[in-house]
């Protein structure tokens, strides 16, 4: 019987045509053909031409002005600001002064039982340790400070996360309306939102807090609205059929149902808040946040270590307390809980009672455990050895000019050197490549406006550090987490790890970089890929060991390798994390990259620090909206968006 063989496909024009892809390529590049050379007749290709851009230094130099003359007599700030000023300041100091005659004793018992109530015993003694590390490394004053404006912040932007969610949750009119406005705050750097809270309420704790709620609401804002979204609707219907209005259908349905996303928004909320607490020292936080910020100054690595160690304590142990809860939740109730509850919180009270009559509500000095000297001395053991002058190497140092001079410098100046309309042809051509047109199109305003905004070379330079950061951070991030992600044991290993370097503020990891890579922008590009790695590496590693078993299973089966599972199987079908990580190290890099203004790293992020430093309200604001056009832009061709059935891209 003759064999029949099958043709190989011809791979002629219509066959490419049919790929999506290629059609769209195809369309971009037809419409480059014809705006292109108008574009370059009308205006001179290079840079940005400066005759699209607009000039908003003075307008926002007379708001500014109009804001100092009148802070302190016109109605608005005296009836208004001043009374939300006032409520700040009372309820940060109210609860700092009960959390000190509580004593350190009183606090810490019940932060234990607390921990103890909610997810064990474990958990509990894991608290009771934060706490008293807080006090032997002599931060127990400055974690009082700190914990008291989270706690007034975190409140508050539960508050109003919630009713934002809700309101979204309830209106798709207001969830279209809402979305824009989220992703704004979330995506403005925090120095660039800092300036117009210190204009309006000037340098102190309303300030700060209030900076911190704008920052930390959105998490909360966005989970309730997923929450209520999400609600099961057989049994929104169920409620419904029993004649339920909607403000009982809300009570009894939809706000039990999201209990768990609720909780998750919570979660989400307090690591925000805490993540603020450094930044905020720069307008009068205090606290612990206060202290890392002086280090920064001094270039001090003890002194920000010992004071950077309680913030990643507490946030730990909030993360671990909120996510207990939330597995706790729809399990069944303790036989005799309240009774519980009571016998402990009088455990307490005996606790702190005895604290105060023995005079013993501060932590003692003596018991204090300097760890600054120490580290400081290895630290200047390692700059000494390794910042230059290492055989074969060469020094950190030498590793920081290599990069800067190899990779920095040409990605910079290939960027710079493009013509505007080659890079908007780019960003359309990748996010529609991934996405829909109107992605494209988003992506493509966010890009023109950088223009229009007078920021285009220091966009280009911010973007070429975002880029180079971002390459290396994918790179070992996709590595560590494919090694995480088939071994238990490296995984288990790196837990601890990860949680720490994803809870420590953002200074902490600007000075040790400082003290090994010097001055410039390699060391902020440093600190936003050790920033950034730990989310790559755990989405990485959650999205691998997701796959569905029975996937590999069948792949074994038919003799695949571990290689060629990991390639054929594993890879494709953790696409979607895989470009979520990818989107995640964009983001978090970016937000290093900013706040490596502080240490050389120039661009957007030297704008932004100076407009706050100076008060120069255009300087910092301009700044800040660069780079939320510039996060907008690379979140969208990130992001693939899921096209509805029947329609066409």
């Amino acid at each position: 019987m003759a064999t029949v063989t099958a043709n190989p496909p011809r791979l002629g024009l219509p066959g490419l045509l049919k790929n999506a892809t290629v059609r769209k390529l195809l369309l971009l590049a037809v419409a480059a053909a014809v705006l292109v050379p108008l574009a370059d007749a009308r205006w001179a290709s290079g840079s940005w031409p400066a005759a699209l851009t607009v000039d908003l230094s003075g307008p926002l130099a007379r708001t500014s002005d109009w804001i100092i003359d009148n802070r302190d007599s016109h109605p608005l700030f005296l009836y208004f600001f001043g009374h939300v000023s006032n409520v700040v300041v009372i309820a940060v100091r109210a609860v700092y002064l009960t959390l000190l005659a509580v004593g350190w004793a009183g606090v810490t018992a019940l932060g234990a039982l607390v921990a103890w109530r909610v997810a064990g015993v474990r958990l509990a003694l894991g608290t009771a340790v934060a706490f008293l590390a807080c006090g032997l490394l002599g931060m127990w004053v400055p974690t009082m400070q700190t914990l008291a404006l989270m706690i007034v912040a975190v409140l508050a932007s539960i508050v109003v996360g919630a009713l934002l969610g809700l309101a979204a949750g309830l209106s798709d009119r207001m969830d279209r309306a809402l979305r824009p406005v989220l992703d704004t705050m979330q995506v403005l750097p925090a120095f660039a939102y800092l300036l117009p809270v210190v204009l309006v309420f000037g340098i102190g704790v309303p300030a700060a807090v209030l900076a911190t709620v704008v920052y930390a609401a959105p998490p909360m804002a966005r989970l309730t609205s997923l929450g209520l979204r999400g609600a099961d609707k057989e049994v929104l219907e169920a409620v419904e059929s029993l004649g339920a209005t909607a403000r009982q259908r809300l009570l009894t349905a939809r706000i039990p149902l999201a209990r768990k996303e609720l909780l998750l928004g919570v979660n989400q909320t307090i690591m925000m808040a805490l993540s603020m607490a450094v930044i905020a020292a720069v307008i009068g936080a205090g606290g612990l946040g206060d202290r890392v910020y002086q280090a920064l100054a001094s270039v001090d690595v003890g002194a920000a270590l010992a004071a950077g160690i309680p913030i990643v304590l507490l946030a730990v142990v909030l993360d671990r307390v909120t996510g207990a809860a939330g597995e706790k939740l729809g399990a069944e109730p303790e036989p005799h809980g309240g009774r519980g509850w009571l016998y402990a919180l009088a455990g307490v009270a005996a606790v702190a009672v005895a604290g105060r009559l023995a005079g013993r509500l501060d932590w003692p000095d003596a018991w204090v455990v300097g760890i600054a000297e120490p580290v400081n001395r290895a630290v200047d053991w390692m700059t000494a050895h390794l910042y230059s002058g290492v055989p074969v190497v060469g020094g950190t140092a030498d590793w920081a000019g290599h990069f800067t001079t190899w990779v920095l410098d040409p990605v910079r100046d290939g960027l710079q050197a493009l013509p505007w309309w080659a890079v908007l042809l780019v960003v359309a051509a990748l996010a529609w490549v991934i996405g829909t047109w109107r992605t494209a199109f988003t992506a493509v305003l966010a890009m023109a406006a950088i223009g229009v905004l007078g920021v285009w070379k220091p966009s280009l330079d911010t973007l070429s550090q975002v880029l180079a950061a971002v390459a290396v951070t994918l790179v070992a991030g996709f590595a560590i987490g494919i090694a995480a992600a088939r071994s238990d044991r490296l995984e288990r290993a790196l837990r601890p790890v990860l949680d720490v370097f994803q809870t420590m503020p953002q200074f902490v990891y600007l000075i040790p970089v400082v003290a090994l890579f010097g001055v410039g922008r390699a060391p902020a590009v440093a600190a936003a890929i050790v920033y950034a790695l730990p989310a790559v590496v755990r989405i990485t590693t959650q999205g691998l060991r997701q796959v569905d078993p029975a996937a590999l299973e069948a792949s074994g089966s038919l003799g695949a390798t571990s290689w060629q599972q990991l390639r054929q199987v594993q890879l494709p079908l953790a696409r979607p994390a895989l470009l979520l990580a990818v989107n995640q190290g964009l983001v978090l890099v970016l937000a290093v990259v900013v706040i490596g203004g502080l240490v050389g790293g120039g661009a957007l992020g030297y704008d932004v620090v100076f407009g706050l430093a100076q008060g120069d309200l255009a300087t910092g604001l301009v700044a800040g909206a660069a780079i939320v056009c510039l996060g907008l832009m690379l979140d969208r061709v990130t992001q693939p968006t899921e096209r509805r059935a029947g329609k066409g891209a």
